[in-house]
């Protein structure tokens, strides 16, 4: 995922579906300078700092 994507899913409304390593995460916030996500991978309650590029869009599930 690029980071003005990630941007857009974290300022929107609707709720999608963001992977990191084939796990659902929710994204906490986003480092612009560095181009990373602060995740939390929602089966394991981990939080963590990782690169946007690595993040996967999944459904919008509004």
């Amino acid at each position: 995922m690029d980071f003005e994507r990630a941007r857009e899913i974290v300022d929107s409304t609707d709720t999608y579906e963001v992977f990191y390593k084939n796990k659902l995460v929710w994204i906490n916030g986003l480092d612009p300078k560095r181009k990373t996500a602060h995740i939390k991978i929602l089966s394991e309650d981990i939080d963590e700092d990782v690169p946007v590029n690595e993040l996967r869009e999944g459904d919008n599930l509004h």
